[in-house]
């Protein structure tokens, strides 16, 4: 891997009694603390790593802010923050290594578009000053019917997990956010889409269209939630082997100036490393 590669979402659970989980919960996860995490960078030949709140955890983000602390500079974290986080928070956050929040409309499955406009302005307005981002999950309708001003937000924007793309690309308005340079897309889950083909012809098409745009994530630990299973119930995690993200790399991102560009270049600039 290139010097610098960073895998872009991840997320870190530690232990319950700990870190409790919010109530109102789609799935219950199980340990995913960060030694397992550093083996899985290791085994990729991966420097860097992003933490993303899970929705489990609701606004309580001291468990990303402790395997921050632990990933000594090595790590950088996407928070979910309430509504009234005043300015001296936000700094805080900042100097412990948050370079974005999240704005989670998917694992609600909210389509409220005027409501997720308003909250996608309020948010951008109040982290641009810090160099931050705002990270949306919303479904492929959501996200096009919000895109004719997600480039004008005064920050930048990153879409989760393929923008969880629903159609084959074409003349698209993904792709003509992506040429903006104010909006990116994590190249990320592509089992959270129809089909393993549709995750790879959107990775290589953007891949010639605005690979500046583009980050790459393995989503570990993978997080799923077993059909019959309760809310409170702990589901196991995918299994998603190295070799398949090696795999996966190799097919989306191919040339060692594209692989150095995704993996290391990109998220460099965008998360401050």
């Amino acid at each position: 891997m290139a010097a610098g590669a960073c895998d872009c979402h991840t997320h870190v659970f530690g232990p319950r009694a700990d870190y409790p989980m919010v109530d109102a919960r789609p799935y219950t996860p199980g340990p995913a603390p960060l030694a397992p995490l550093r083996a899985h960078l290791a085994g990729l030949g991966l420097e860097r790593v992003v933490l993303v709140q899970p929705s489990v955890y609701g606004t309580d983000n001291r468990c990303l802010l402790d395997a921050l602390a632990a990933l000594d500079g090595a790590g950088r974290g996407i928070a979910v923050l309430e509504k009234g986080v005043d300015a001296a928070a936000l700094r805080e956050l900042h100097a412990r290594g948050v370079r974005g929040v999240r704005v989670n409309l998917e694992s609600a499955g909210l389509r409220d578009i005027v409501g997720a406009r308003a909250l996608l302005q309020a948010w951008s307005a109040r982290v641009a000053d810090l160099g931050w981002h705002v990270q949306l999950y919303a479904a492929q309708p959501v996200v096009r019917a919000l895109a004719d001003g997600l480039a004008r937000l005064p920050s930048p924007v990153v879409l989760d997990h393929f923008a969880l793309v629903d159609a084959p690309h074409g003349a698209d308005v993904l792709t003509d956010l992506l040429r903006t340079g104010r909006v990116h897309v994590k190249l990320s889950a592509p089992y959270r889409l129809a089909s393993s083909a549709l995750a790879d012809a959107w990775a290589c098409h953007w891949a010639e269209a605005a690979p500046g745009a583009l980050l790459w994530a393995s989503d570990w630990p993978h997080t799923a939630r077993d059909p019959g299973r309760a809310a409170h119930e702990v589901s196991a995690y995918r299994v998603v082997p190295a070799d398949a993200l090696r795999e996966q790399i190799a097919r989306w991102l191919p040339g060692v100036d594209l692989r150095r560009r995704v993996l290391a270049d990109n998220p460099a600039r965008l998360y401050g490393f």
